[in-house]
């Protein structure tokens, strides 16, 4: 059966303004929505087609600009699966909504995985490959046959991946609710979602320190050894959740949190502690 068949005529042209929409997800990135901002604009001809009335237009908004980051190309699948649950939710008065954002978070990671691999470690080098090959023989041709191979399957995932994301929740996400295994999939997106976040903290957040304690000419204390041995990475883990308790108890924003992190880490690489 052909992908999005089942679709009628307004879901379809829903459909294509998401694909327009989804191509500049990152046009207002920042460090504390990364593409929410593009996530929740690709959304909108959605939310203002399922929610008849102001207030539940913009709680959707508010829920769809939360944090979301994944490869470009299939940023469309997941798309297409929260814009099916808003369809749901506008539908089910009892429907969880803490669960979109679960799902959202849950897919992020692992569609990035495959994503930066498949697209930015295999298929644009052989596509530079095979316009190198060009370049050198002289061919006017070789920037262009780049782009176009490169751009041709990026657009086709941007579509076809939104449409099979947004039948696949249609089609099964309102049968999982009824069967009451919503829960057992919030839950289990939420704890995917929770590893996602651990490992970009082990591998995003950086802290080596150089603190050593010589005596007579000899080491007697490498304090990094030490609090390896204690906890792997247990400094960027208490950065990390440091960070997390002052964003979410108000008492700082991300800017102010920014020009510290700077601050101390310049402070602490003057003094030659890191």
């Amino acid at each position: 059966m052909k992908i999005g068949s089942e679709l009628d005529k307004d879901e379809k042209k829903l459909m294509r303004k998401l694909f327009w929409r989804s191509g500049p997800m990152y046009i207002s990135v920042n460090p504390v929505l990364m593409g929410g901002s593009g996530f929740a604009y690709a959304l909108m001809p959605f939310i203002n087609k399922f929610y008849k009335n102001k207030e539940d237009r913009a709680a959707a908004l508010e829920r769809e600009t939360q944090y979301f980051s994944t490869t470009i190309p299939f940023a469309s699948f997941v798309m297409g699966i929260a814009a099916s649950m808003e369809k749901e939710n506008a539908q089910s008065p009892d429907f969880d909504v803490s669960s979109i954002n679960a799902i959202k978070t849950g897919l992020m990671g692992p569609l990035a995985g495959i994503g930066d691999s498949l697209f930015w470690g295999v298929w644009r080098v052989v596509c530079a490959g095979i316009a190198i090959t060009l370049a050198k023989q002289g061919s006017f041709l070789a920037p262009i046959l780049f782009l176009v191979m490169f751009n041709a399957i990026n657009y086709i995932c941007r579509y076809y991946g939104g449409v099979l994301g947004y039948s696949l929740g249609s089609k099964y996400i309102s049968r999982i609710y009824q069967n009451g295994l919503i829960e057992v999939l919030t839950k289990a997106a939420s704890v995917l979602g929770l590893i996602m976040v651990g490992a970009m903290t082990v591998s995003m957040v950086l802290f080596k320190t150089k603190i050593n304690l010589v005596m007579g000419g000899k080491e007697i204390l490498d304090l990094q050894n030490v609090l390896d041995t204690i906890f792997k990475n247990l400094v960027p883990v208490l950065i990390t959740l440091g960070c997390f308790k002052l964003l979410r108890g108000k008492k700082a924003g991300i800017i102010t949190i920014l020009f510290g992190i700077v601050v101390i880490s310049i402070l602490l690489s003057f003094l030659g502690w890191v």
